[in-house]
């Protein structure tokens, strides 16, 4: 993640809690912003910042005080993800079995469409047992879906009810094309990497003969040689091979971590896959899958939601992560503890490497509702869509059936309110949602100052809901590892998990006023923030999203139990 600049500043700090008694806490001490030790790093989101002066989401200060056991035992929450680590030391007992299907015995047994998910489903698994690897992107669909209908063709010769689309065709096409010429132009300067790698090598041996040189070893040696050569010009020429352009050549290598001739060679395989398959209006990614990508149907995919094999990594480690944060073991005394014990988490595969199906995302809510989820975790968002009512239909589903959505606000940097991401709960054109169960969450650093809003997290005052921490957060990751990593997709299993907790203790709350509770319970900070995409606009952090505020796990219980009393 990009390198977060730090500010002290003083500021005031003001917390609200909608209820019937309006809650106002002010300290107007200095804000100390003080470095974290490791162990304060890997636990700084349970933090309180009133207790702690770490500006976190109260849940230790919440388990603290609360001496009362959940009405329900376990509340199932849904990660629609990629393949997760089922076998995890920190999530055995936490995750969801369906009890209603006899194992491997080839049969629907519980007749809901799906043969043998005893943990859940993959809607990119392959026929074979597999997964679908490279998907396409979302735009290179939208071109291959409308270049019948809109290549070539002026405005004026669209109909006025399909202009929404045309545009949308032009600005896919326009990402096509610019994302095609960055990669083959990438590509091309790997291969010109490769046919010099041996020379490079050979050359750099005659400096250092040990070939134990340094990043900055090799940038000094670069600078020397500037100075020493006054008809030097720095080129970039793809068959520059004098002194400078060769140490150019490893220095950009080793700062992108290709440390050997394998590392580029595996970037240049990657490199291939992406222009071949992720912007290859032509490849069909459904081919392995074997279903009718323009139908939404059930059955398709595979039981397979976690792929142990070697090599297969990093696929599981995205879901791996969204539930470790809402539901790894809080009673074995190893690794992390997760935001509750008494939840279920129920994986469901749609993601690999590129874009995420609306079909899959569609199908993926539908299964989750139809199989007892009463919470979804969706750490995902793309601001291209082919299938929007598919999306908005699967929406509405789960609030009919009171099951509540989260979602990341996504890592571009931009403005949700100019630029719509999906799934999303607006129609075009307007602001009103169109339904009340959808909480989009942006991501904030444990740094409460300028740099507050994490630098890659969206943001809108209508279309982010609040934020969460989601900056060097602790996890479990596949194979029984812990890591960091940051992303809005870590803000939203906060949410998910605190989102849990109320309706454990308080089931008879519904999805809309689960919601209202953790956006009017949040914690408000009044500070200056840095614009994420901007080198130093500065913003109220209240004006960057709807609820100004920031996810509290402690005032969102107390006043789920104010709601709770006046429902009674």
């Amino acid at each position: 993640m990009r390198s977060l600049c730090t500010i002290t500043l003083f500021f005031f700090f003001f917390m609200s809690c909608k209820s019937t008694k309006e809650i106002n806490i002010t300290n107007t001490n200095i804000l100390l912003n003080k470095e974290l030790t490791p162990l304060e790093l890997q636990t700084w989101y349970q933090k309180d910042y009133l207790e702690d002066s770490i500006p976190g989401i109260s849940l230790n200060k919440w388990y603290r005080t609360n001496k009362k056991k959940p009405k329900n035992k376990s509340i199932i929450v849904a990660v629609i993800d990629t393949q997760i680590d089922i076998n995890h030391e920190d999530l055995q007992g936490q995750l969801w079995t369906n009890n209603k299907e006899i194992p491997n015995n080839g049969i629907d047994d519980d007749n809901n469409g799906y043969i043998d998910d005893i943990n859940g489903w993959s809607f990119i698994g392959t026929k074979s047992g597999g997964y679908v690897v490279w998907n396409k992107y979302e735009y290179t669909r939208i071109v291959q879906a409308w270049e019948p209908l809109f290549k070539d063709k002026t405005e004026s010769q669209i109909d006025p009810k399909n202009i929404f689309n045309y545009n949308e065709y032009n600005r896919a096409l326009k990402e096509l094309e610019e994302e095609n010429k960055f990669y083959k132009n990438w590509l091309k300067s790997l291969d010109h990497h490769v046919a010099t790698y041996s020379l490079v090598q050979d050359t750099l041996k005659y400096f250092f003969p040990k070939e134990d040189y340094t990043y900055q070893q090799l940038d000094s040696l670069y600078k020397k040689y500037k100075i020493n050569d006054k008809r030097y010009r720095l080129r970039r020429d793809d068959n520059d091979k004098d002194l400078g352009a060769l140490i150019s050549y490893k220095m950009v290598s080793l700062e992108v971590g290709q440390n050997t001739l394998q590392d580029i060679i595996n970037q240049q395989n990657e490199l291939d896959s992406i222009i071949n398959k992720n912007l290859n209006v032509n490849y069909n990614e459904r081919l392995l899958i074997g279903d009718n990508p323009n139908v939404l149907e059930k059955g398709y995919g595979n039981n397979n939601v976690s792929n142990n094999k070697e090599g297969h990594r990093s696929i599981q480690d995205h879901c791996t992560k969204m539930a470790g944060v809402i539901g790894a073991n809080r009673e074995n005394n190893i690794g992390i503890k997760g935001i509750t014990q008494n939840v279920k988490i129920m994986p469901l595969n749609i993601a690999s490497m590129a874009d995420e199906n609306n079909k899959d995302i569609a199908m993926a809510i539908y299964y989750a509702v139809d199989n007892g989820a009463k919470i979804i975790n969706m750490s995902f968002s793309n601001s291209f869509s082919l299938h929007k009512d598919w999306l908005a239909d699967a929406l509405t589903y789960a609030e009919k059936h009171d099951v509540l959505l989260v979602r990341s606000a996504g890592n571009a940097e931009n403005d949700t309110d100019k630029t719509i991401y999906y799934p999303t709960d607006i129609n075009l054109g307007d602001t009103k949602e169109f339904c009340s169960n959808l909480i989009i969450v942006g991501s904030v650093t444990h740094k409460p100052d300028s740099t507050f809003v994490s630098d890659f997290s969206n943001y809108g005052k209508q279309n982010v809901d609040l934020f969460a921490p989601g900056d060097e957060i602790y996890s479990t990751s596949a194979s029984n590892k812990y890591e960091f990593d940051s992303g809005t997709s870590l803000s939203v299993p906060m949410v998910c998990g605190t989102a849990a907790l109320i309706r454990l203790y308080y089931p008879n709350l519904t999805a809309t006023q689960v919601k209202q509770i953790i956006l009017d319970s949040g914690t408000s900070y009044n500070l200056e923030v840095i614009v994420p995409g901007t080198k130093d606009k500065k913003v109220q952090f209240s004006e960057l999203s709807k609820s100004g505020k920031v996810l509290n796990v402690y005032n969102a219980m107390q006043l789920a139990k104010k709601v709770n009393k006046k429902k009674k």
